[in-house]
């Protein structure tokens, strides 16, 4: 069994590291399957990759903080590097012959980059299953609905996409209500619940040893994602801990982000190198070791961050990214509401609030959220390559979808 996997990699590590983690955990579960990944980041060279996984490594595109998609390296225009993107997904479709095709988020991909590879699947390779994935929240209703109108994704998924598969649950977000799906979009939606996350490689003592934390100190870990609009959260946090009054209680490791840019990698390495209570590092592909060993977390609300700090059932003070995407502001706010976590509101973020929120007893919630996205994921997923009985009930040209037979 081939699976062809298209990671959407515009900004920030997100998309690649759970692409990932769905990948690695097919490989564990699914015997003979083999899988391509389709990524544009410029980090996923540094994750381990398992055996039966390998990656083609698209030209870099950066969505930036205005939400306009760039070229971030290569110094060509972006209608040309599209097109080479699009080229270099079209010839791994037609090497590699995936039996399932799944995309990250866009049904068509970034700038339409995917329409060529979606099109030769249909009329050379029907039988490929085309499977969406999306996760809890892409952005308000407002402007995602907007969105997949004008740019056809409705259209797209009732044509071309057998299932689409919800990486959340309609108690925090009910993404086919929100986003307005038609019935037969909806029919063909699955909740999987959010993606789970095994414990780290080494254990809580191994890291708190490696950092120099003594019993008497709490370990606080502050994450802001990839980085690259980190450095605010990173900085008022930095304040924040100047506030305490008993600042030597406290140990501090800051994992600021490969994308976070060089003068302010430099600010920050600066304070903590006239802090002995501060430790910093750029980047790590075994995070969720270090949530397991700190006391508390001080983070975006990324959606892999998220699922690790609920996994870990650590407490943590949550500080969302409110731009040029609503999804971290609303993830925030439903999930507060459910009292997984308290959250700030970024523009209300200041030293002495961040402070507040540290001292004092940060909640573990009692409210259960449904962590089994993988297994659910590699359900569905298995189903679609293990069953044959899918046939042609309409004609593709009149907008019509392949259904199973009863």
């Amino acid at each position: 069994m081939r699976m062809l996997v298209y990671s959407h990699d515009a900004y920030g590590l997100g998309n690649i590291r759970r692409m990932l983690a769905i990948c690695e955990h097919l490989l564990q579960e699914i015997p003979g399957i083999s899988i391509l990944l389709l990524s544009g980041s410029p980090m996923v060279q540094g994750f381990r990759l398992p055996k039966g996984l390998d990656y083609i490594k698209l030209p870099c595109l950066n969505r930036g903080s205005t939400g306009e998609v760039a070229v971030k390296y290569l110094g060509i225009g972006l209608e040309e590097t599209v097109r080479l993107r699009s080229q270099l997904i079209l010839s791994a479709a037609i090497n590699f012959q995936p039996d399932l095709f799944l995309v990250d988020k866009k049904p068509y991909g970034v700038k339409n980059e995917l329409a060529d590879t979606i099109h030769y699947f249909r009329r050379q390779l029907p039988q490929t299953k085309l499977v969406l994935l999306l996760r809890d929240i892409l952005d308000s209703p407002q402007v995602t609905v907007a969105d997949w109108t004008k740019n056809g994704y409705y259209a797209a998924i009732e044509k071309f996409y057998h299932q689409v598969l919800i990486v959340g649950t309609p108690e925090v977000f009910h993404t086919v209500q929100e986003y307005e799906f038609s019935p037969n979009i909806a029919r063909k939606s699955h909740y999987c619940g959010y993606i789970g996350r095994k414990s780290g490689l080494k254990s809580p003592e191994n890291i708190r040893n490696e950092l120099q934390v003594s019993p008497g100190e709490r370990l606080i870990l502050v994450t802001p994602g990839g980085g690259e609009d980190g450095y605010e959260l990173v900085d008022t946090y930095l304040g924040a801990i100047k506030l305490l009054a008993e600042a030597n209680s406290y140990k501090s490791l800051i994992i600021y982000g490969p994308e976070m840019p060089q003068t302010q990698k430099q600010l920050i390495m600066q304070v903590a190198e006239n802090n002995p209570q501060v430790q910093v590092r750029e980047f790590t592909d075994d995070l969720m070791s270090y949530i397991q060993a700190a006391d508390a977390i001080v983070s975006m609300a990324g959606y892999n961050t998220v699922c690790e700090i609920v996994s870990a059932n650590k407490p943590a003070v949550i500080i969302p990214r409110s731009h040029p995407s609503k999804e971290q502001l609303i993830r925030a706010q439903r999930m507060a509401k459910l009292g997984l976590f308290p959250a700030i509101n970024p523009g209300e973020l200041s030293p002495e609030a961040l402070k507040f929120a540290l001292v004092n007893q940060l909640p573990i919630s009692k409210f259960k959220l449904s962590m089994n996205g993988l297994d659910n994921v590699k359900k569905y997923l298995y189903q679609m390559l293990t069953r044959t009985n899918y046939q042609c009930l309409f004609n593709y040209e009149e907008n019509h979808v392949l259904l199973p037979i009863p």
